[in-house]
Formats: C-alpha cells, sequence, structure tokens
C-alpha cells in the first residue's frame, strides 16, 4: 500500500473518533497495519482518559533526595532514568497515574511508618503545587475529568501497605482527609491488618480481628480496597467482609506464572468479578512471564558477581553495556503480547469489565518488557490489544470507566452509609 493511501486510511479512522463511537466502532482494526494501529492507538490515548493503578513515583524521589525545600528530581522535563515524568506522560496519553505512597516492609518493625507515608503525601503535593500549569491533585474521578480537561496530569494517591494505619482505625479518616483513596492492605510481610502474598508466616491465617474492622471502616469512608500483596486468604476474607468492589491496583494472572503468589489465580479473578472488581495489569517481567522470572534470578547473580569481580558499579559505562548485552543474550526481556496475553485470559474468564492498567512502573526496576519501557508506550499495549481484536469501547473500560465505576461504587456506599 502506497503511503499516501496509508495516511488517507488513518485521517479517516481518526475522523471517525471524532464523529463518535457509532462511526469509529465500524472499523475493522484488526485488518489494519501494525502502523496503522500504531497511530490509532495515540490518538485514542490522547483522546481518552488513562488511568494507571501504580506509579512508584513518590518512593523514587525520596530514593532520588528528593525533599520539601529542594526539588532533586524535577519530573516537570524528561528525566534521565525512571519510568515516569511529564513530557513522557503526554506521548503515552497517560493522565491519572495513582501515585503510590509505598511503606516497606521494615517499617513495620523499626517505627516510623506514618511518619514516611506524611513525607509522601507532601512530596506528591508539592509536585502539584510547584508545577500547577501541569500537575494537578486529585481525589475523585469528577476531579480527573476535571484535570484532563484542562490539559494537566492528575495525581491520585494510593498507599501501598497499611502499616500506616497501627493498630489505630482513626488513621483510615486521617489518610482518607490527606488525600488517600486506596489502601493496599499489606506489602511484603504480614502486619497487623492481614497476612502477604510474599510472607510465608501466615500469622492470621487471611484477614486479622482488626483486619477485618479495617475493610468495613474503609468501606465507611469510601477508601477502596486493594488486594494486590495479601495472601490468598486475606484475599477471600476481603471478599466475604466488602460491601463495595474491590481492586487488584497491580496484579497479573498466576496462570503465566504458576506458584508465584503475588498475582492472582483464576478463581480469586472470578471471585473479584462476580463483586465487581478490577484487576489492574503489572507490566513488570517478572509478573508476566515465567521464563523471565525464572531466568532472573540467575542473571542478577551473574551480574553481581561479574560487577565484583570487575570492581564496577552498576552506573558505570561499561558495566551498563554489559549488563545490556548479557541481559539480552540471556534471559531476553518478555514481549507487550505477553502482556497482552493476561488481557486476554482475563477478558476470556470475565468479560472486559474487570481489567486495568496497574504497571507498576517504577516499582519494578530494569524488568519491563519490550516496548513497554516507561509511560511514553502505552500505546504499544493498546495498539497490540487493538489488534487482537478488542473494540474502542473496549479499549475507554481499560483505560479508565472500570476503574471509575468501582471508585463511584465505592464513594456511593460511603455517602450512603452516613
Amino acid at each position: 500500500m502506497k503511503k499516501s493511501t496509508q495516511i488517507l486510511i488513518v485521517f479517516l479512522i481518526l475522523l471517525g473518533f471524532s464523529c463518535g463511537p457509532e462511526s469509529s466502532e465500524t472499523i475493522d482494526y484488526t485488518a489494519l497495519s501494525d502502523e496503522e494501529r500504531l497511530t490509532i492507538a495515540q490518538e485514542l490515548a490522547r483522546n481518552t482518559i488513562m488511568v494507571d493503578g501504580h506509579v512508584d513515583l513518590p518512593y523514587r524521589m525520596k530514593v532520588g533526595g528528593f525533599t520539601l525545600q529542594r526539588e532533586i528530581l524535577d519530573v516537570s522535563e524528561r528525566t534521565e532514568g525512571g519510568n515516569f515524568d511529564y513530557p513522557r506522560s503526554k506521548e503515552g496519553g497517560l493522565d491519572a497515574p495513582f501515585m503510590s505512597i509505598y511503606i516497606p516492609a521494615r517499617y513495620q518493625e523499626m517505627g516510623g511508618a506514618k511518619a514516611l507515608a506524611d513525607s509522601l503525601i507532601l512530596m506528591t503535593k508539592r509536585l502539584a503545587d510547584t508545577w500547577p500549569d501541569k500537575f494537578g491533585m486529585a481525589y475523585s474521578p469528577e476531579d480527573i475529568q476535571a484535570n484532563f480537561e484542562a490539559g494537566k496530569i492528575s495525581l491520585p494517591m494510593g498507599m501501598e501497605n497499611g502499616a500506616p494505619i497501627g493498630d489505630d482505625l482513626d488513621n483510615l479518616a486521617y489518610f482518607h482527609e490527606r488525600g488517600i483513596r486506596y489502601i493496599t492492605l499489606t506489602h511484603g510481610k504480614d502486619n497487623l491488618i492481614g497476612d502477604s502474598s510474599y510472607d510465608t508466616t501466615y500469622i492470621h491465617g487471611g484477614l486479622s480481628e482488626f483486619g477485618v474492622e479495617v475493610v468495613k471502616e474503609m468501606n465507611r469512608l469510601g477508601i477502596m480496597v486493594d488486594i494486590s500483596h495479601v495472601s490468598d486468604d486475606t484475599f477471600y476474607d476481603v471478599m466475604e467482609v466488602s460491601q463495595v468492589p474491590v481492586i487488584a491496583s497491580h496484579s497479573s494472572a498466576r496462570h503465566f506464572t504458576p506458584g508465584f503468589e503475588r498475582n492472582m489465580g483464576d478463581e480469586m479473578i472470578q471471585r473479584l468479578a462476580e463483586n465487581g472488581g478490577v484487576i489492574m495489569i503489572n507490566f513488570g517481567g517478572s509478573f508476566v512471564d515465567q521464563d523471565f522470572r525464572e531466568g532472573n534470578d540467575a542473571v542478577r547473580e551473574h551480574i553481581v558477581n561479574w560487577l565484583a569481580e570487575n570492581q564496577l558499579s552498576r552506573n558505570d559505562p561499561e558495566a551498563q553495556e554489559y549488563i545490556s548485552e548479557y541481559v539480552a543474550a540471556n534471559n531476553p526481556f518478555p514481549s507487550v503480547q505477553k502482556v497482552a496475553d493476561h488481557f486476554d485470559h482475563i477478558m476470556a474468564m470475565v468479560g472486559i469489565d474487570h481489567l486495568g492498567f496497574g504497571s507498576d512502573f517504577d516499582g519494578v526496576g530494569d524488568t519491563l518488557p519490550t516496548g513497554l519501557k516507561d509511560v511514553s508506550m502505552y500505546p504499544n499495549l493498546i495498539a497490540e490489544l487493538l489488534k487482537r481484536g478488542y473494540s474502542k469501547e473496549d479499549i475507554e473500560k481499560v483505560c479508565y470507566k472500570n476503574l471509575f465505576r468501582v471508585w463511584q461504587a465505592v464513594e456511593e456506599y460511603a455517602a450512603n452509609a452516613g
């Protein structure tokens, strides 16, 4: 096909987008070329609100030396390293990354979890205060809509690990007032709320008695319950307790990673869907590809030994070149297609209404798939989904409608709970 003909076809398709869903839905995206689909995906990403359930920018800022007095990491401009900044978000069509207020499990033992959460919340709000033309805080779907119309990237917040709650239910209202709109109940270890998928002690056998009250209070206040990171028993307990749909903010399908409890099993996904919830797919290589997961451990061990033998750090140019070549040769990164496989598997089981994006950008290191290395690359995944027969309406549901539905249901329940 001549280039001029391709351009005409794409123009007509884009005209269909602007004329409403009726005209665009008549298009057979599977019949287009890869180039045409990518152009459509880019346009769709730019014109559709896109929510990502989990981006670890706040902790990346902390590790990078960000303070409230001095901005070390200027994400209003393109940054070196990391997966998120404003220019790349605009390129990829990302409008509302949930900022992860991540609390490492060690703070449960050493103390300071609540203070760390407060500092990360302040850092996030500082972004909106420092660059109000580019970023805006968001505490509801309506806030995200308003920011989208103003051309701003929304910064909703979710707290990863319920440890800052301590043993005091009143802290839930405190963090809701601070802007937290979901809480991932656990992280790497069991806590006072319940058992973690990464721990082996299973001290509660699921939710603790206190954890049951936490879930009820989150329902009452209008905080979404996030079951990423919890053990299977904790998940099923949450399903029994919660009166509203829940989310998995950054999990994938265990079908592709047998034995990896951090991902969700098929029965769990079906139960989540019965509850009306949403699983937001994690892009990390170890979450989407069992071969990569198994090979990654061996590669990491080799690289650590090689760096020690050569007295180099990962930041040395020589080391970076070696690591890149060694990984490519010994454990190639997964592809965008591998991520799309998770969407297909879940779609076949429970339908499109229970899927979303939960990349875990800035939280999974250098394991991201080829073609999904940062927030500029969502259109690559959207194009792959279009290639597999997903419709424009399907993409809109994945981008924001499914999550908005859950969020609004949680808000409505809280409003009626008084």
